[in-house]
């Protein structure tokens, strides 16, 4: 497991809660391993199988002309060569246009189908409030994700009588325990992860996603700013670095049903 590194604010405690499954949902190729390669290396690392969904194509990415005629193609190899670098081989897609993604009903029923196929301990997305710190991470594409995910969560996912097709073909409701957010607002961001020792794992899977990257240079030195301030920011000794999320209990011993 990850350490925990967070104040005692967290509602999340990895030295207590036992893991075995993660499944991380996210708009683009990419996201995921800007927001949490960290935390998921340390998860494989530890034995817990984490799953990804990448929900869009990427295929509005990119920066170079040559690279449109196979952008979906290329985008692909390079999430699933990513992946690889921090312990990831089960990859699904939803397929989704870029820069077209809506919590529609036919995403939430797909991500509900998913979880429910899965059951994991924990579920990662995108965060759905709009950050106006940095407004990049809140590309609309992003907050779709988090919002088509946060409503499969509660109540979709453990409902039975929601997408009734799904329990009639064998896939029964599932209660989650947790929901992970990355892409968070500051002030939302309740739980760090001491990633010190992946942060060149996460930085070798950012630099496979080569088409996305103008300038590496440049990105590798926000990277690493931004995970030793995450590790300054909760109380971690000088230089540490830290991934940030905003952790949700959803079913857990303070939750009775349908509250």
């Amino acid at each position: 497991m990850p350490t925990d590194a967070t104040s005692a604010k967290s509602p999340f405690d990895a030295s207590t809660e036992r893991v075995e499954r993660v499944l991380c949902f996210t708009a683009h190729p990419d996201d995921i391993d800007f927001g949490a390669a960290g935390t998921i290396a340390a998860w494989t690392a530890a034995g817990v199988q984490v799953s990804y969904c990448i929900m869009t194509d990427g295929d509005a990415g990119g920066f170079d002309p040559v690279d449109r005629a196979r952008i979906i193609e290329l985008r692909a190899e390079e999430q699933q060569r990513a992946a690889a670098l921090v312990g990831v081989t089960d990859i699904h897609y939803l397929h989704e246009r870029d820069g077209y993604l809506e919590p529609s009903h036919a995403v939430i029923k797909q991500v509900v189908k998913l979880i429910r196929e899965l059951r994991p301990d924990i579920v990662l997305t995108m965060h759905p409030e709009r950050n106006w710190d940095r407004l990049q991470k809140s590309h609309p594409d992003h907050l779709a994700a988090g919002e088509a995910v946060t409503r499969a969560v509660y109540p979709a996912v453990e409902n039975p009588f929601a997408y009734p097709e799904l329990a009639e073909a064998g896939l029964e409701a599932y209660k989650l325990p947790w929901l992970w957010f990355i892409s968070s607002p500051e002030a939302r961001e309740n739980h760090f992860v001491d990633v010190s020792a992946h942060v060149e794992a996460k930085l070798d899977a950012i630099r496979i996603h080569a088409s996305q990257h103008p300038d590496v240079e440049a990105m590798e030195r926000v990277v690493r700013r931004m995970m030793v301030l995450n590790g300054e920011r909760c109380g971690l000794p000088e230089g540490t670095s830290a991934e940030a999320f905003h952790v949700v209990s959803v079913n857990g011993s303070s939750t009775i049903a349908g509250f």
